[in-house]
């Protein structure tokens, strides 16, 4: 879709009340949400086996939310109080001009917001790296499972792990700060690589987080609590070989991290099963056709691609539902390892 030539989205509101005057948005717990995940896009040129299906239908263009639609979301969002955007997939860079949107929400800095930053399967960051720095993407997030090609190949099921290294060091040569990988750990394909992926980290300046398994959607004869690895085990693993020390750094989101002495590498840890991370959520997230995802793992959500094409230009009509949709909110999530899912929705249709 071609972006309107001149296309000024994010332009002040000239009313009184001008920018970011409102009340922070607040749940019923009286936890603030000062975070959002934008999902651009639900399609993505890998397959990961944790994320969705191997033969997945995607949703039609018209069920997606337009760039100027998203542009005019981070807007609503930033006014509301909202420091923090991540964009997600799916893989967010396959998305048609979407370094337009990122450049639109890069100008949101000048009104609030502090930080805008990406999560990517690290595909196309060889081509686009130096682009997202001039956008605006002031860090960003990589998802890395294995180091070994064959390995790499089998849990992304088309991806190549070559790729992902060149577009680490694209990212690195761009100028990108505290770069921090993603790792899923699954028992019995890659639980045996977690020294060898910190290593990786420290070797090359990284942070890393290690993530258990999200029970979202369902995988067919992948079978979660088989291969469930938790993040004690993970992190007893560790320190058989590195020394830990615990931190009260944040990057904004759930992960806890450790300092590794004699370096400067971060590791963290997104523990959904074994330590719930749900008590401090400063967090919702907006899917690719637009539901206002309350919770990742619950169903409560508000549909905003509605109230965006029911009332186009209604700006305090938008804001208004974000608001409301804090009632909502949930205590925290249902994850269970066991059985089916809760959750039927895939990871790559919630935003990763």
């Amino acid at each position: 879709m071609p972006i309107p030539s001149g296309s000024n989205i994010l332009a002040p509101d000239p009313s009184p009340k001008g920018w970011g005057e409102n009340a922070p948005l607040v749940d019923r717990f009286g936890r603030s949400v000062n975070y959002v995940r934008f999902s651009v896009t639900d399609r993505c040129d890998f397959r990961c086996v944790y994320c969705m299906s191997e033969r997945m239908t995607f949703l039609p263009r018209a069920k997606v939310l337009t760039l100027e639609e998203l542009a005019t979301l981070g807007r609503a969002f930033v006014e509301l109080g909202v420091r923090k955007i991540r964009i997600t997939g799916g893989e967010p860079l396959v998305r048609q001009n979407v370094l337009w949107l990122l450049q639109q929400l890069g100008r949101l800095r000048d009104h609030g917001l502090a930080e805008l930053v990406l999560t990517t399967n690290g595909s196309q960051l060889e081509r686009m790296a130096a682009e997202l720095k001039a956008a605006g993407v002031a860090r960003i997030n990589i998802s890395l499972d294995s180091l070994d090609p064959e390995r790499f190949r089998r849990i992304t099921r088309v991806g190549e792990l070559d790729t992902v290294l060149r577009g680490i060091r694209s990212a690195q040569a761009a100028g990108f700060q505290r770069l921090k990988l993603n790792a899923v750990i699954l028992k019995g394909r890659n639980h045996d690589e977690v020294a060898a992926l910190a290593r990786f980290a420290i070797e090359n300046g990284l942070d890393i987080s290690y993530i258990e398994e999200m029970p979202l959607g369902a995988m067919g004869d992948h079978d979660r609590a088989e291969l469930y690895y938790s993040s004690d085990a993970i992190r007893a693993d560790l320190a058989r070989v590195f020394t830990l020390t615990p931190t009260t750094e944040s990057s904004g989101g759930p992960s806890r991290y450790y300092r590794v002495s004699g370096t400067d590498s971060r590791i963290g840890f997104i523990s959904p099963h074994s330590h719930n991370f749900c008590g401090d959520c400063n967090r919702v997230r907006v899917s690719a056709e637009g539901r206002l995802l309350l919770c990742l793992g619950q169903e409560h959500s508000v549909d905003l691609r509605h109230v965006l094409r029911a009332h186009p230009g209604d700006h305090e009509r938008l804001k208004q539902a974000i608001v409301t949709s804090m009632d909502i909110k949930p205590r925290g999530h249902n994850f269970q390892l066991g059985g089916q899912p809760v959750i039927l929705r895939y990871m790559s249709h919630t935003g990763g």
